[in-house]
Parts: structure tokens; sequence; C-alpha cells
């Protein structure tokens, strides 16, 4: 397996009044097709923004990133919309559902922006949900399902379009123990039987513990990289 994803001397500075402020300095990362990895280290470490930056959801100051062998660094706005509707998927810390939306519709949402015609859109959506065990709560709004459920219904949006990826800022911190549990188990099975690569931003012991690699970053930098041979159960 090669890399998916490529980080070459990734910079980000801020700018704070006449001050610039370093999220990140100078990162060197390969992720490989097919791995559940982690971000790992405290609130200000940069693992958010690296996030950010490999998602194309923002630029870096300085260096190179490449997604499945395309460099996003000077992509159009056109391009870079497009790799992230047909690669990646994004998993958010505040799940970013349509409230109006059912649980179904959230999922075809994405399917409806690729153009998907509405019989193939439907039953992909059904498909995906009953995936993340959400089967016969399809028609449900976000407003009349658990925390856990509504993270689920985020992790069936970012599966969707079978994307290479999935992107998953902090998933599990507004979930109980419970649902965390259920939540990081749920993603690497995915990930073994469908072969998505999993990168997730996240302090959380519980999801460090049950991923495959463990990336810690430190004021900015790569400070760690350990892998293991079987994650911990969930």
């Amino acid at each position: 397996m090669g890399a998916i994803i490529q980080c070459r001397g990734v910079t980000k500075t801020y700018a704070q009044g006449s001050l610039g402020v370093p999220a990140l300095q100078g990162v060197d990362l390969d992720i490989e097709s097919g791995d559940f990895a982690t971000l790992a280290g405290p609130s200000g470490s940069g693992k958010t923004t690296l996030l950010s930056l490999i998602g194309g959801l923002d630029r870096p100051t300085a260096g190179s990133i490449t997604v499945d062998g395309e460099s996003i660094i000077s992509m159009e706005k056109n391009r870079l919309a497009d790799l992230r509707l047909h690669k990646i998927g994004f998993v958010f810390q505040s799940y970013s559902l349509i409230p109006v939306l059912s649980a179904i519709e959230n999922v075809e949402f994405i399917l409806r922006l690729l153009n998907v015609p509405r019989g193939d859109r439907e039953a992909r959506a059904r498909e995906v949900l009953r995936e993340v065990g959400l089967e016969g709560l399809e028609t449900r709004r976000p407003s009349r399902l658990s925390g856990g459920q509504q993270q689920r219904v985020a992790v069936a949006r970012a599966l969707a379009p079978k994307p290479s990826i999935v992107l998953a800022d902090e998933p599990t911190a507004n979930l109980d123990s419970k649902n965390a549990g259920e939540l990081i188990a749920l993603m690497g099975r995915l990930n073994a039987s469908s072969g998505i690569t999993f990168l997730i931003a996240t302090h959380d012991a519980r999801v460090i513990a049950h991923s495959r690699r463990q990336i810690e970053m430190t004021d900015g930098r790569i400070s760690g990289d350990q892998r293991r041979d079987a994650p911990i159960a969930a």
C-alpha cells in the first residue's frame, strides 16, 4: 500500500495583530491507504489545523500536501470542492446535521450535490444508515435522535459517496462512554471491511487506544509516531 496522504514541510501561521502565531511548523507526514490513525495531542498542538489543511478547508502558509496523488496546494476552488465531494468524508465534533432534514435526507444531501439520481441516492442512504445501525430511524430529524445516533448519521453521510478517506475531528467529544465506545468500534469495523482510510484528530484516550497508528503532536510538530499490530478492543 502506498501513501494516500503526503505532507511535506507543512507550516501554518495565523496573523494576530502585527505578529504571526505558528500553528504548524514544518510537518512531514505520510498516511498509507487503509490506515486507521489518530492525530493525538492537547488543545493547541495543531492536530485540528493539520486535519483542516489535509481536507482542503484551509491553505498552508508553506509546504506541500498531496491527497490520493493530487497536489491540493494550488488547486482551484472548484476542483478542490470536487475532490472533497468524491474522495474525502468529514465527521465533525458538532455533528453538523441540517436540523430540518430527517436522517435519510441528511445523508442524501451530499448525494444530491453529486447529482446522484433520486432512487439511487435513497437506496445508498438506506444502505449506509443500516451499516451504522440506524435502520428504522431513517425518518427522524436530529432533534429526535440521541447524540450517539446523530453522530452515526454524520458517519453515514461521510460514507455515502464511498470516499477513499474519512477525516474526523474529535468525533467522540460530545458522547458518553457507551456511545463513544460504540462509535469507535463502528469506525474500526468500517475501516476493516471497506479499506477506507481514517485519520482522526482526538485527545480521547479510548480512540487513541483503538487506533492502529498513533501520531503525537506537540506545539505544531510531529513528536511521535507509533504503530501497533492490532487495536485494543473498544
